[in-house]
Formats: structure tokens, sequence, C-alpha cells
């Protein structure tokens, strides 16, 4: 509900367009992996991930640290913009990896980040 996020994708959510599989395959919980789109697009997806105290800036997921990308100015930079658009990776999307640090913590992290 954050004002600067535009959307949430995350298959545990139930407005999720994959909630109904998620629910169905992986009923213990669908991860801690999920990806969002900032309002202000590329700037503040560069911002965002320069800002971040707590969180790791890598690529892969999986890790017990929480982790964050920007595909567009990382992994997926040498892309077009509708390069970008087609493989998921728009200049507004953020992908989150989340760990066992304190819930409290991560949130705080990401709200002064963006702030």
């Amino acid at each position: 509900t954050h004002k600067d996020v535009a959307w949430v994708s995350y298959p545990g959510l139930p407005g999720d367009k994959y909630n109904a599989l998620a629910r169905k395959y992986v009923p213990k919980g669908a991860g801690a992996v999920f990806t969002f789109g900032l309002k202000d697009g590329y700037d503040a997806g560069v911002k965002l991930v320069s800002n971040v105290k707590l969180f790791s800036h890598l690529a892969n997921i999986g890790d017990t640290r929480s982790l964050i990308i920007h595909p567009a100015s990382t992994t997926h930079s040498q892309l077009s913009a509708e390069q970008l658009k087609q493989a998921g990776a728009g200049t507004d999307v953020v992908r989150l990896s989340i760990g066992i640090e304190d819930v409290d913590d991560i949130i705080a992290d990401l709200d002064q980040a963006i702030s």
C-alpha cells in the first residue's frame, strides 16, 4: 500500500493471477520472491537499490539474506524498452527475495530507501 508503489506481483496475494495455482501447488506458501513496480519508473528503481541498507544487491534468489535487483539497470540493461516489457522487466520493476531478517527491519529499510 506504499504511495510510491504502482503494483505488486506475488502469487500469495488473493488478487494475483497465479493465486489459484499457488494455492494448489504450494499450499504452505508462495515463497519469498516477489516483484513490484515503482510509480516513478527507472530512476526510482535505481534510487531504491542504491539506498537500501539491509538488502544485498544481487541477481540470485533463495539466500538467507534479503536480496534486491532492478533488472532494467542491471541484468537486463542491454534490452530495449520494448524488450524489457516483453521480458517482464520494465523500467519500473524491482524484484525482491526476502531473507530471514526481522520483517519490521525489512519494511523499514524499503520504506526509507523509497522515500
